[in-house]
């Protein structure tokens, strides 16, 4: 088996493994642990640990016990990712804060949950793990590395609807995320800190004020999010030029590099 077979092979397994784990036992782990830890939101980053047990094997079995941080991306400047970050979702914040009444529901454990724990193992089993190993160490482009990952991001969050047209709506913002966060994970060196700070303060700024029920929200909560994403794509595209490195991804790695 050659080595984009091997990377694809144990990356897609681990993977699959993980989210078969997650799927049917998160909860029960988590139940479990809460009822020695007495707090819901710390038991929810212990539960993601645990269950992420496969991503961290497949990770040594591609590497070798070497470079593993590396490969997720956790290796690279976080201050720099955070200022970015912070500079994107900036609309967000102040547009949110003027439109939308404060979130009195918000609370340490929607904050370890749905901002800290959503934001970082996403990222990290999403990005850094199944797009990442496939995209970074084998033959094959940015669409057919990413697009797995996509259509499961988008999947995962369908909880949050229940008639179809929100179900659709929820499915194409989170799938159009997942290939943001993607993109700009490879467009800034492979600094796995840019998307999780993006995802991280995107969500925060979604709970600190009511902005939507659920990842879809409404018409002018979607303005300032677009406003968020335009200034991730061109300051990244901004901070390429200035650097002198370019677009990492173009029409020579779109399906297959070379």
């Amino acid at each position: 088996m050659n080595n984009t077979l091997r990377i694809i092979a144990i990356t897609l397994l681990s993977f699959g493994t993980y989210f078969m784990i997650n799927k049917s036992y998160f909860r029960t782990i988590r139940s479990w642990l809460d009822t020695h830890i007495n707090q819901i939101g710390v038991s929810h980053i212990i539960a993601y640990i645990i269950v992420g047990a496969p991503i961290i094997i497949g990770t040594v079995l591609i590497h070798r016990n070497s470079k593993i941080f590396e490969s997720w991306g956790l290796n690279k400047g976080i201050l720099k990712a955070f200022a970015f970050a912070l500079l994107c979702t900036s609309p967000m914040f102040i547009g949110y804060a003027i439109l939308f009444p404060f979130n009195t529901g918000f609370s340490l454990t929607t904050l370890l949950a749905t901002v800290i724990a959503a934001a970082f193992f996403e990222e990290l089993y999403f990005r850094g793990f199944l797009f990442g190993q496939i995209y970074r160490y084998t033959k094959w482009g940015f669409i057919p590395s990413v697009i797995i990952g996509a259509v499961l991001f988008g999947l995962v969050h369908l909880y949050q609807g229940t008639e179809m047209g929100e179900l659709i709506g929820i499915f194409m913002v989170t799938f159009l995320g997942g290939l943001l966060y993607a993109w700009v994970f490879v467009e800034w060196n492979y600094n796995l800190w840019v998307p999780i700070f993006l995802h991280l303060l995107m969500n925060l700024s979604w709970g600190l004020f009511s902005a939507g029920d659920n990842a879809l929200g409404g018409v002018y909560a979607n303005v300032f999010r677009i406003a968020t994403i335009t200034l991730i794509i061109v300051l990244t595209i901004i901070y390429n030029r200035r650097t002198g490195k370019g677009r990492r991804i173009n029409k020579n790695t779109l399906w297959l590099k070379s």
